[in-house]
């Protein structure tokens, strides 16, 4: 290979460590979590701590630097995958300042030294596994309080930053997001899975219900309307209705599973019952009277307030008790099936045209929750500038920075 050549030949690709997204898994903001991160000696070297304090410092310069002695810093080791740093006087929320030690290091080393309930423990890992198959690697933060008497209090786990590699060539792109933090920040809220099954549920709700209504009241294509027989009609709107119950059925076994199984915590089991402690209870009430316009300012949640979410579990539980009922009139004319008999169980019980009753009423009152959730997804678009129309569709509601909200870390 000739000189030229080799002045001809592109540099070789040079890639370097960045910081991207934190997550948390308690009261700790994001930011908060990638600034205690960024808890390190003040002339290290290290890639890692490089990229965070450059994350800190260009997307939250609001948010002071740990200032760290250099004695104060234990680094991890070959047999001990963790470094333990204390920060002096670090600024709360509140304006207070405490002395803390933080933990930062790999997952499986800082799991077993911090507490944490079993539920955020599994939320945690689902995160980190799919960061790391989208090419992370999962950086644990954990923080321990220190005590009047310079004894260092239990380990709690806090979240993790993402830490990757960036080729050179992508050092433009820096510039496009450098630009400071504006004044609304975009929350990702509601997972893809859980838009999936809104807008399947929006569709089947209104196939089952104009089929329904037609089933109960035929307003067209009846002999008794004109004079003509409609053939099969009949037949085709059945047909219709009893596929979207069996997809609808199907729709409502991968919410259940999704409340077991899901790493968003906003599909959890736990999150279907919105009244935990005192300050739920009051915080419904305000959302009541910011409703009914009696205040016009109501607590702030990222994902739905105590009001929304017993409405939406309630009508989990008439979606399921529609169901039944519905398979009940179904298994009528399949009394040759040890099931569907067991199912049909009820109209030998109450009669079949008390179940068909019952069943069009919650088709009704079905109606009228719809009726109220679209009034009220609209006003909260016009009157609280939420997003949470578009949010979903694309999952992300915006929210001013600074704000805090009741069900998650602030917005910073």
């Amino acid at each position: 290979m000739t000189s030229t050549d080799q002045l001809e030949k592109p540099p070789p690709t040079k890639a370097k460590l960045i910081a991207g997204t934190a997550f948390s898994v308690g009261k700790i903001s994001e930011a908060r979590i990638i600034a205690l991160a960024a808890a390190s000696a003040p002339d290290s070297t290290d890639p890692v701590d490089l990229a965070i304090k450059k994350t800190l410092r260009r997307d939250y310069p609001q948010l002071q630097m740990p200032e760290v002695d250099a004695r104060d810093v234990d680094p991890a080791t070959a047999e001990r995958k963790y470094s333990l740093t204390r920060v002096r006087e670090y600024p709360r929320e509140d304006g207070t300042k405490e002395d803390l030690v933080v933990m930062r290091g790999e997952l499986q080393a800082i799991l077993p030294k911090v507490k944490k309930r079993l539920e955020s423990r599994s939320v945690f890992k689902k995160k980190a596994k799919i960061a790391i198959q989208r090419g992370w690697r999962p950086l644990a933060v954990a923080v321990a309080h220190v005590k009047e008497d310079g004894t260092v209090g239990p380990f709690t786990l806090h979240g993790f930053v993402s830490i990757g590699h960036k080729t050179g060539g992508e050092e433009a792109n820096d510039a496009d997001i450098a630009s400071g933090p504006a004044t609304w920040a975009r929350i990702y809220v509601w997972s893809p899975s859980l838009r999936v099954q809104h807008w399947a549920n929006v569709a089947l709700v209104f196939i089952l219900s104009c089929s329904g209504y037609f089933i109960l009241d035929p307003f067209f294509g009846s002999t008794s309307v004109t004079g003509e027989p409609s053939g099969y009609l009949m037949g085709y709107v059945r047909f219709l209705h009893f596929c979207a119950a069996f997809a609808w059925l199907v729709t409502g076994l991968t919410r259940i599973w999704a409340a077991f199984t899901s790493s968003d915590r906003y599909l959890r089991l736990s999150s279907l019952w919105p009244l935990k402690k005192k300050e739920d209870f009051v915080n419904l009430g305000k959302t009541f009277q910011h409703y009914t316009f009696i205040k016009t300012e109501s607590p702030m949640y990222l994902a739905h307030n105590p009001l929304q979410q017993l409405t939406y579990t309630g009508v989990y539980v008439l979606c399921g008790v529609q169901m039944l009922t519905g398979f009940t009139l179904f298994g009528l004319y399949h009394q040759d099936n040890w099931f569907w008999a067991f199912m049909a169980t009820p109209i030998h019980i109450f009669g079949v045209a008390y179940i068909r009753l019952f069943h069009t009423i919650v088709m009704f009152l079905l109606w009228g929750l719809v009726i109220g959730h679209v009034y009220l997804v609209f006003r909260a678009d016009s009157v609280e500038r939420h997003g949470g129309l578009s949010a979903m569709i694309n999952g992300g509601v915006w929210v001013q920075r600074g704000t805090q909200p009741v069900d998650a870390p602030k917005v910073e």
